[in-house]
């Protein structure tokens, strides 16, 4: 007979994980799913879920529309042109991923992407056409085909984001805004019982609440907050990645963060999210040149302009400290008033906002915090390793965009495993209809230390110093350092006074950033060789023989990491545990 909850190993197991500090909830939500996020990842999986007949509630940070989605420019990658094959779009992802995909993950991906991509059309959403009526295809960067379908010249997120919104809404889905996730929720067994989180003035609810379900799809976005100067909105703080290390999740490949090459300089004290200069600019043509007009990327290789996003990065930092230059320009004089104001529309106001004119003048350009390939690690499901907990975007590392993401494969990426996603919940519908989540209680959990409200600044200064684009033992050593005295002092007064800084939407950002740094840096350190978007100036070389594997990471319960490595071929994790419902 198994012992009383109370006393169960499993159970003590589970009262050790570290939580925020925070208020005990003081309202609930029931449900079959929730999902948390709102961009393509998060609002495809809701619908197909509500459309599988569970009841789903769509928890968001900001408002339904303001994710990481509504800003991509580009464009969704996928073989829909004549005569692009997805075996053409595997190589081209395979090549720009330096080693590290997983080659069935970028298979799914490709194959069952064109018509994830028709069924997105099929929702609502509004893509550019050519004149004989079909899909006007563009290339971007590390593609050898044109594969990328836009809307809106460049608004291709926003339309996306505007489909699908209107879609839940329709469908009358159970919404949650302004509401920030804190913690999972387990159960006695150790499965998923839900999420905590926090409503932010205009949400349903005030305060601290719960949302008890026994599945919960991760789709927070990204973490380009950890950096000064990102492309990411505000709200891109590493939620999601935090609160899986918290709950015991595995993380992988958080190294491997894309700087775009090409994003509005603003000055070398810009903080915060910078106006992105789309690839498809240069897939049209633009070129990339010096103070002097030089194209310096020609030779460097066959693509030039248009080579995977990690190699123009460099050619562009190695031409700036060649010259000791801010920055480099992009010249698309050449495209002409018409063309700019029809296919880049959303660029063109961006830069005469702030004083340029693409039209008459080049555009002063330079490497910025953009994605990160890696994340909550995942099979092919989207299946974490805590049983009922997913993730899928660009919170999760599937394995496709190994070392290096390939240019618009992100929103491909959301669309294809969001589906895989509601798939496997809705394969254990009448599963989760007949389990009822009895999540232990919150109060019982560690409180995780707090950092006070300004400590985000010193995180974000921390690592783009020491963990941006050029990185070495040092300068990732001194990182490591300054980012371990702000834990150590938090938690010391954590376990001194029993109480850090006053819980607060502020302070759990600020302790997120934090988390999500460290995991960086210390894998960071530990991959000791250059591949893809990870450059180390110590390391310059690839090296296959002994870095063409995984850093996988975890957070034990003293909230210290514990990390090893893994071949490329145990990728994606065999997950015994979270395959069953």
């Amino acid at each position: 007979m198994r012992p009383p909850v109370a006393h169960h190993p499993r159970t003590r197991a589970l009262r050790d994980r570290p939580r925020l500090h925070a208020p005990a909830p003081g309202w609930s939500i029931d449900a079959d799913v929730v999902v948390v996020g709102s961009g393509v990842a998060g609002l495809t999986a809701a619908l197909r879920c509500e459309a599988a007949g569970l009841t789903t509630v769509v928890v968001t940070k900001a408002r339904l529309d303001d994710g990481s989605t509504r800003w991509a420019q580009g464009g969704i990658a996928a073989a829909l042109g004549e005569g692009d094959t997805p075996e053409q779009h595997l190589d081209d992802t395979l090549v720009a991923g330096a080693g590290l995909c997983d080659e069935e993950a970028v298979r799914i991906l490709v194959t069952e992407g064109p018509d994830a991509v028709r069924r997105l059309i099929a929702t609502g959403a509004h893509f550019d056409e050519s004149t004989d009526g079909g899909l006007e295809l563009t290339r971007e960067g590390g593609h050898h085909r044109r594969r990328i379908a836009h809307a809106g010249g460049d608004a291709t997120g926003a339309e996306i984001s505007r489909a699908l919104v209107e879609a839940v809404r329709a469908r009358g889905m159970r919404t949650v805004e302004n509401a920030l996730v804190l913690d999972l929720l387990t159960d006695a067994d150790g499965r998923t019982a839900g999420v905590t989180l926090h409503v932010m003035g205009e949400g349903q609810h005030d305060g601290v609440g719960a949302v008890h379900a026994p599945a919960v799809v991760l789709a927070t976005g990204g973490m380009g907050q950890v950096f000064s100067a990102t492309t990411n909105p505000a709200v891109s703080t590493g939620d999601g990645v935090a609160l899986a290390l918290r709950a015991g999740a595995e993380v992988s490949d958080l190294e491997f963060v894309q700087f775009h090459p090409t994003v509005l300089f603003l000055g070398p004290d810009a903080e915060g999210q910078q106006p992105l200069v789309s690839e498809a600019v240069r897939g049209e043509g633009a070129h990339l040149v010096d103070a002097d007009g030089v194209r310096f990327m020609q030779g460097q290789h066959e693509l030039a302009e248009l080579a995977p996003r990690d190699i123009v990065a460099k050619g562009i930092m190695r031409r700036m400290r060649e010259q000791d230059a801010e920055h480099m320009y992009l010249d698309a004089r050449h495209f002409g008033a018409e063309m700019w104001e029809h296919r880049f529309p959303t660029i063109l106001a961006a830069c005469r906002a702030h004083g340029i004119d693409p039209v008459t003048e080049p555009v002063p350009v330079a490497p910025a915090a953009h994605y990160a390939s890696g994340g909550v690690r995942t099979d092919s499901h989207g299946r974490t390793t805590v049983p009922g907990l997913y993730a899928c975007g660009e919170v999760a590392c599937t394995g496709v965009h190994g070392a290096n993401r390939l240019a618009s494969n992100s929103l491909l990426e959301g669309l294809v495993y969001a589906e895989r996603i509601a798939a496997d919940i809705a394969r254990a519908g009448n599963t989760l209809h007949a389990r009822v989540p009895q999540p232990l209680p919150v109060t019982e959990r560690p409180a995780y230390p707090l950092l006070p409200p300004e400590a985000r600044f010193a995180v974000q200064r921390i690592m783009s110093r020491g963990a941006g684009v050029l990185r070495s033992e040092d300068s990732l050593s001194e990182a490591a350092d300054r980012l371990h005295r702000l834990h150590a002092d938090a938690r010391d007064a954590l376990d001194e006074n029993g109480k850090t800084a006053e819980p607060g939407v502020d302070t759990w950002e600020a302790t997120n950033l934090l988390c999500v740094a460290r995991v960086l840096v210390a894998s960071a350190q530990r991959r000791e060789e250059t591949r893809g978007c990870h450059w180390r100036e110590d390391r310059p070389e690839r090296d296959d023989t002994t870095w063409r594997r995984h850093i996988v990471v975890r957070l034990n319960p003293d909230r210290s990491l514990a990390a090893h490595t893994t071949d490329t071929t145990d990728f994606p994790p065999t997950l015994p545990q979270a395959q069953e419902q």
